[in-house]
């Protein structure tokens, strides 16, 4: 493996698009403002858009002081993020223009250099592959791509394979931007940072474990996008997959991309199936109506949409990951939109003490162990444990639960709340992939979750209606329930 070096350019495409606007330059402010790109390396933009290089300059402009708070927002940062620009219109089916960008690049780098595809995912291979065939995709180059890639495995499998064709394996970084929040490179911390947990991560101490992806959003003007791909392509392949792989994977040898992915895949391959044979009992799907959310009155979807459809705003599944630790324990899964409150959480219960001495009221009182794990909107553990109640205990002994807080707003309150694009791209200029995605686990995750898919297609499955700002259908209950369990909210 090449041992790579510090990006001398960055190329971003698709650089005035929404993503872009909101999230990638804010991140490269933000890593300007605190001295951490490396020196003197050049940020090209490119795009469909005929832009020149002051007009892009401004568009950055508008985007750094529209999302970066005004107590974080300095001229000198800004000028210079400003000075590392350029900008170069491009279409990757233009070969013309394509032939152009890459006699650019080779121009403007003066080492390795660092694309980033903030495209729709079918432009991927047509741009990787003209950056190849004008020399622009050898080595000292690498590629970010967004997930998700397809919509199946089979246009997975075909993106892969277009990208596979221009750069090495080592060479592509797949971003899932989930794997770039604090809270979630805190849980790894977490696990195998502590001797008090790893011990008790197993299913002799685990009851069950929630992971929870929930938006007050509707579409937002993507309608068209989400009814191709809905709740499942959209959260659950993407982002849920990756949480859970992290929850349950074994420890990694040591931390870096080969042995962390490594373990990741085993996760994926040990999935037990929901197909056309468990899926009525194993998985529940919803589309919002009207209700209120957030205080307001909001449309249904098919009213946002503007037609009917059939697509799930809402999934729920109960999964099994079929190996020695975790035989026995269900992870429940749930994602949606128009749900009642934004928030990312993993809830791990512990199983109950084998046998209560506390008799009376206490053993009524008693509550298994819980560990939180919440990723947004703040990133906050708490381990839930049983307590005596205060008093006199003149009528028996009363217990309750209280929570071991860990609020990072307190404990870390001098440390900026960072944007998840902001250690991404740090990583993918300097060369380590440990917090990006590989080709088999991506394909490995679609053949997961088309098997659901198309399950619901043969026997027949709709989406069941929810209210806006409800948890979803009544059904999402009955999944936990007839294990014993219920979803914590």
């Amino acid at each position: 493996m090449t041992q790579a070096t510090p990006a001398s350019l960055l190329t971003i495409f698709g650089a005035t698009g929404d993503l872009s606007r909101r999230m990638l330059l804010p991140s490269l402010y933000s890593l300007q403002a605190e001295h951490l790109l490396p020196d003197g390396m050049r940020i090209l933009g490119t795009a469909r858009s005929e832009l020149s290089r002051e007009a892009f300059a401004q568009m950055v402009a508008d985007s750094i002081h529209e999302r970066i708070p005004a107590a974080e927002c300095n001229d000198e940062a800004l000028r210079g993020l400003i000075e590392r620009l350029d900008f170069f219109s491009a279409s990757a089916d233009n070969d013309v223009s394509m032939k152009a960008l890459a006699d650019k690049i080779t121009n403007s780098r003066n080492g390795d250099a660092l694309y980033h595809m903030s495209t729709a995912p079918k432009f991927y291979g047509p741009a990787c592959q003209a950056l190849a065939a004008h020399g622009a995709a050898g080595p000292g180059t690498r590629v970010m791509l967004e997930k998700p890639i397809g919509t199946d495995l089979a246009s997975a499998i075909a993106i892969n394979d277009a990208v596979a064709k221009a750069f090495d394996e080592e060479r592509i970084y797949r971003t899932d931007h989930y794997l770039g929040k604090e809270g979630v490179q805190n849980l790894i911390a977490l696990r195998f940072g502590n001797s008090l947990f790893e011990p008790l991560w197993s299913a002799r101490h685990i009851e069950q474990v929630q992971i929870t992806v929930g938006e007050t959003v509707g579409v937002e003007g993507r309608g068209d996008y989400y009814d191709e791909s809905g709740a499942l392509r959209d959260m659950l392949q993407n982002h849920l997959l990756q949480l859970l792989c992290l929850v349950a994977m074994e420890p990694p040898a040591k931390f870096d991309p080969t042995a962390v992915r490594n373990e990741k895949i085993k996760v994926l391959r040990s999935l037990r199936a929901i197909n056309h044979s468990n899926v009525g009992t194993d998985s529940v799907i919803g589309q919002y109506t009207a209700g209120a959310s957030e205080g307001k009155v909001v449309p249904g979807y098919a009213e946002e949409l503007g037609r009917a459809s059939r697509t799930e705003t809402f999934v729920a599944l109960r999964a099994h990951v079929d190996n020695w630790r975790w035989s026995g324990v269900p992870f429940y899964l749930r994602t949606g939109k128009r749900l009642p409150s934004r928030s990312t959480e993993i809830y791990i219960q512990f199983r109950k003490v084998p046998y209560s001495i506390f008799g009376g009221p206490a053993a009524a009182d008693m509550q298994p162990n819980g560990l939180l794990i919440k990723l947004q909107p703040e990133e906050r553990i708490e381990l839930m444990l049983m307590s005596k109640t205060p008093g006199l205990d003149r009528n028996g002994l009363r217990l309750s639960q209280v929570g071991l807080d860990l609020d990072f707003h307190e404990e870390f309150a001098a440390a900026r709340k960072r944007i998840a694009y902001e250690r991404l791209y740090l990583d993918a200029i300097e060369g380590n992939g440990t917090l990006f995605v590989r080709r088999d686990e991506t394909e490995a995750a679609w053949q997961w979750v088309d098997a659901i898919a198309n399950g619901w297609r043969d026997t027949g499955m709709v989406p069941k209606p929810y209210p806006a700002g409800t948890w979803g259908p009544s059904a999402t209950v009955s999944l936990t329930d007839r294990s014993g369990h219920s979803w914590r909210e």
